[in-house]
C-alpha cells in the first residue's frame, strides 16, 4: 500500500475473539506497513498505555468500559459512553481520527457510527459491504446484515455506495454492477426484485441486470447488491462452503503416503490458492453510508486480519469514500427527484 498522505486511524485495542493481543499485534504490522499510519489505539489504560510507549506513530486514548459480544448494541451504545468503541466513533465523529476499526460486537459497530457519526446527507440507510474473493476477480457484496427489510430505493442507494466502494478498493473505475435473484430475467424474483430492478436500470451506472447465487463467487460482477436478510446467508454459505471444501482437499491430500508426496508438489500452488480466498486480506466490512469510516472486522480476526482492516481504514479514508457516496447519491436525487429516504435500521 502506498502512502499518499498521513492519515489517523482509530483502533479498538478491546475488538474481536483474540484481543487484545492480536489487536496490538496487527496493528503493529500496520504500522511497519504505512509510514505515514497514525494510530489512536482505544482500550483500558492496562492495555493500551504500555504498547504505545514501545510503538511510534501511536496514542493510547484510555477507556474505561468495554462492550462485549452479547449485549444489546444499541443500549449499549447508550449505557457505555466510555467503551473503547463509542469512543472510537466519537474520535472519528470530533474530526480526530479520520476512520475506526474494529473487530467488535458488529451490532454494536453499527449502532455506534449511525448514532454518534450520523448519517450522510440523503442516506436512507446504512449498509454492510465485504469483499467476496472471487475466482476470477473480487467482487462487493452489500447488504451484508444491516437492513433485513428493504424497500427498492434502499436498493439501489446501495448500488451507488457499493460503487463507490469498488472504485476505491478495487480500483474499478467504472464497476459493472448486478442485483441478486433467482432467475436473470427482469420479470424474476419478488415484486421487490422486479421494481429494484426498474430503479437500478434507470439510476444506477454500471448496472447489467440480475445476477444469481453462481455468479457471487465467479465475479461476473464487481458489485452484487441485495437486502441484509439474502445477503447474510449467502456470504455465510460461501464462507462455510470455502471452509469445508479446503478441508476435505487437505484431507485428501494426506489420507495416503502418495497423497502426501504429491501434496508436497502443489504445495506452492495450494498456498497462493489459500491466500487468494482468504478473507483476512481485505480485514472486515465497511459500514457505508455514515459521515466517516467506519470499518467492521470478523470477531475471530487474526493479526493478519487486523492489520488488512487497519491499513484498508486508512486507505478509505485517503480516498474520501464518504464524500463520494454523498456526492453519488446527490446527484441521483438532483437528477431523478424519486427516491425518498426511508428509516434507518438501527
Amino acid at each position: 500500500m502506498s502512502a499518499a498522505e498521513r492519515v489517523i486511524v482509530a483502533v479498538d485495542a478491546m475488538g474481536g475473539d483474540h484481543a487484545p493481543e492480536v489487536v496490538l499485534q496487527g496493528v503493529a504490522e500496520a504500522l511497519a506497513v504505512d509510514s505515514e499510519l497514525v494510530v489512536l489505539l482505544t482500550g483500558p489504560h492496562d492495555v493500551v498505555t504500555p504498547f504505545v510507549a514501545s510503538h511510534q506513530r501511536i496514542e493510547a486514548v484510555v477507556t474505561t468500559q468495554v462492550i462485549e459480544m452479547g449485549e444489546h448494541p444499541a443500549n449499549a451504545v447508550r449505557s457505555k459512553n466510555d467503551s473503547s468503541i463509542v469512543v472510537g466513533c466519537r474520535l472519528v465523529k470530533d474530526g480526530r481520527a479520520a476512520a475506526f476499526f474494529s473487530a467488535g460486537s458488529t451490532g454494536a459497530c453499527m449502532a455506534a457510527a449511525t448514532l454518534i457519526m450520523g448519517r450522510l446527507s440523503g442516506v436512507s440507510r446504512p449498509a454492510i459491504a465485504t469483499v467476496i474473493p472471487a475466482s476470477d476477480r473480487p467482487c462487493v457484496l452489500l447488504d451484508i446484515g444491516a437492513n433485513a427489510d428493504v424497500k427498492p430505493e434502499n436498493l439501489v442507494q446501495f448500488a451507488l455506495m457499493g460503487r463507490a466502494y469498488a472504485q476505491v478498493l478495487l480500483e474499478r473505475t467504472e464497476p459493472s454492477i448486478g442485483l441478486l435473484n433467482i432467475g436473470e430475467e427482469p420479470t424474476k424474483g419478488s415484486m421487490l426484485a422486479q421494481e429494484a430492478h426498474s430503479l437500478m436500470a434507470a439510476n444506477v451506472p454500471g448496472f447489467t441486470g440480475n445476477v444469481e447465487g453462481r455468479d457471487i463467487p465467479l465475479g461476473t460482477v464487481d458489485v452484487v447488491v441485495t437486502d441484509g436478510f439474502t445477503g447474510n446467508v449467502a456470504l455465510k454459505l460461501l464462507e462455510g462452503l470455502s471452509k469445508t471444501l479446503l478441508g476435505q482437499v487437505k484431507a485428501a491430500m494426506t489420507e495416503s503416503a502418495l497423497n502426501t508426496i504429491a501434496a508436497a508438489v502443489l504445495q506452492p500452488s495450494l498456498k497462493r490458492l489459500k491466500d487468494r480466498l482468504d478473507p483476512d486480506m481485505y480485514g472486515g466490512a465497511p459500514l457505508l453510508g455514515v459521515k466517516g469510516v467506519c470499518i467492521i472486522g470478523h470477531g475471530s480476526s487474526s493479526a493478519r486480519a487486523i492489520r488488512s482492516g487497519v491499513l484498508v481504514s486508512a486507505r478509505v479514508a485517503r480516498a474520501g469514500l464518504p464524500a463520494m457516496i454523498e456526492r453519488s447519491v446527490a446527484e441521483l436525487q438532483a437528477e431523478q427527484g424519486t427516491l425518498s429516504p426511508g428509516v434507518a435500521n438501527v
